[in-house]
């Protein structure tokens, strides 16, 4: 919550109704005036302004991905205008004006190789138990992978393919992905998105990621992934032209954010039928589900494979791991049923009575067509009880 003092001019009284949605603290606050008198000293501004009660942090209007704007007062009435940060060297903490541009979408670090962007958590982010939900971290990866390609120079479309991809009628699309997370980043938190490719194979690249804390630097979570090439035309998977090998091999890395013995290489056991607990039907992809390349967007089967988890396991437990096998593009005109299957009980044993929860369960999962049963994605998530519940 802000407070505007009472002696300030009302020709340029700023509303704060972007400050909770964009996560801006009154630091960012600029008056909007044409005259050149209001856009002098940043610390003069700053002190015009009161904050009563702030739910964000101080460092929460650094997010990569938000446009800044505020409502301001005019005499044609309100207009929604963004704000404007002096042009003359400014210090935000050991952040100068290039810095803060530099961190509106990332940067490199470690040479070229590694690309880092950072994001704050919303409101709007989070899920029940007030931590951030697997398919907007999942989100933020892909944000941040392809702002890497676009910053790297690859991207015409500013969306991952390189502009030999493009004279072919190419693009990427994941057929696996695996993330670890070790924990939930909260409201407000500040996280720091780092990534990088290197080859697989002839015809596949993998992207890693690291994601830390932005204040400890403390790893919250890995996730690794294979790309392979599709043909937006024909929709058929496609191999690598050598062009494009050519384009992309200057930007390989070889590291790995999971290690390899950590991966999960372990085939997912198909459901059917019989072997299911529970089958959801009637799952409806939706327009807003779809992504560029006229598909569902690979983090929303996160969210339907999590919704067919029993309630009471994501009240009592977190997913600490999901494997992805994506088999089948999915788009807005089929109708798909999800099915779920515990690997083990959820109950251990009991002793005098008491029924203890175990710690670890595992799960697997299968989206299919509900009409033709064709397999679309293949999961195994692994769940945690959470510490309220030891």
């Amino acid at each position: 919550m802000y407070k505007l003092e009472e002696n300030m001019n009302s020709d340029f009284l700023v509303v704060l109704h972007s400050a909770m949605s964009s996560g801006m603290t009154s630091s960012m606050v600029v008056p909007m005036n044409t005259g050149k008198q209001f856009l002098g000293n940043w610390c003069s501004v700053k002190e015009r302004i009161v904050e009563i009660n702030s739910p964000c942090n101080t460092s929460a209007w650094y997010n990569s991905n938000r446009r800044f704007s505020s409502l301001v007062k005019t005499k044609n009435g309100m207009k929604d205008v963004p704000l404007l940060i002096n042009d003359t060297a400014m210090k935000l903490g050991n952040e100068n004006t290039e810095d803060f541009v530099t961190f509106l979408r990332g940067r490199f670090v470690e040479d070229r190789f590694v690309y880092m962007q950072n994001f704050s958590v919303r409101s709007y982010e989070i899920g029940p138990d007030k931590t951030l939900s697997l398919e907007t971290l999942t989100n933020f990866l892909m944000e941040t992978s392809i702002n890497h390609f676009s910053n790297c120079g690859l991207s015409q479309n500013s969306f991952g393919a390189t502009p030999e991809m493009d004279l072919r009628k190419l693009t990427w699309v994941v057929s696996r992905f695996q993330v670890q997370v070790q924990r939930y980043s909260k409201w407000g938190d500040e996280i720091e998105v780092e990534t990088w490719i290197d080859v697989v194979g002839k015809n596949g690249t993998r992207r890693d990621w690291i994601i830390r804390d932005r204040c400890t630097k403390q790893i919250i979570a890995k996730a690794t992934s294979l790309w392979v090439i599709m043909n937006r035309e024909t929709r058929r998977l496609s191999k690598m032209p050598e062009a494009v090998r050519q384009e992309i091999v200057p930007f390989y890395f070889n590291r790995f954010a999971i290690a390899t013995e950590e991966m999960d290489h372990q085939k997912i056991q198909k459901l059917t039928d019989a072997t299911a607990e529970g089958i959801l039907f009637g799952v409806t992809p939706g327009w807003n589900d779809m992504d560029v390349n006229q598909h569902v967007n690979n983090a929303k089967y996160i969210r339907w494979i999590s919704e067919s988890v029993p309630r009471e396991i994501l009240e009592d437990y977190k997913m600490s791991s999901m494997t992805l096998e994506f088999r089948r593009e999915c788009t807005q005109s089929d109708i798909l049923e999800t099915m779920t299957s515990p690997s083990s009980k959820v109950i251990g044993a009991s002793n005098n009575k008491c029924v203890s929860r175990k710690l670890h369960l595992q799960y697997i999962h299968l989206l299919r067509l509900q009409d033709n049963k064709t397999e679309l994605v293949r999961a195994r998530t692994e769940w945690h009880l959470k510490q309220n519940h030891d």
